[in-house]
């Protein structure tokens, strides 16, 4: 059964926690949503399909998967170094080294590296408190 931060997760840490929910939330969407319109050197890109793709991916890589998304997005859009360096900052951050740091996505700007780490620390974020808030959720039924 599918456990979800808009469905389920949202509406249990605010009940526990007034406004961390709201907190939480907006937190995610201003990581998510972010973006300047460029990918490497071409401007007025529509980057919402790949910022999609690695919080997906990130999901996935923890077990949580989503029967509306199509995750051949992610192979399409995401390709292998970059995955590896997602799933090993995601999983072994202490084993992120500066080389898989410049191994993925070469002709990109810094900042669009450090926004790859935004996302997926966020994502990584929020499916751990899926899997404690779920938890939480068993407990009180």
């Amino acid at each position: 059964q599918d456990y979800t931060w808009e469905d389920h997760g949202y509406s249990l840490i605010n009940r526990l926690y007034p406004d961390v929910g709201q907190l939480l939330d907006e937190k995610f969407q201003v990581v998510y949503n972010l973006t300047y319109h460029t990918i490497a050197m071409h401007c007025g890109v529509d980057t919402s399909m790949l910022r999609r793709a690695i919080w997906n991916y990130v999901h996935c890589v923890f077990g949580i998967r989503y029967d509306d998304y199509d995750y051949g997005e992610v192979n399409q859009l995401l390709e292998r170094s970059l995955k590896i360096y997602i799933k090993t900052v995601a999983c072994y951050p202490e084993k992120t080294t500066k080389r898989m740091y410049t191994q993925f996505w070469r002709h990109f700007k810094h900042s669009e590296k450090v926004h790859i780490n935004l996302l997926l620390l966020e994502a990584r974020m929020q499916a751990a408190l899926l899997y404690a808030l779920r938890a939480v959720t068993r407990y009180m039924t």
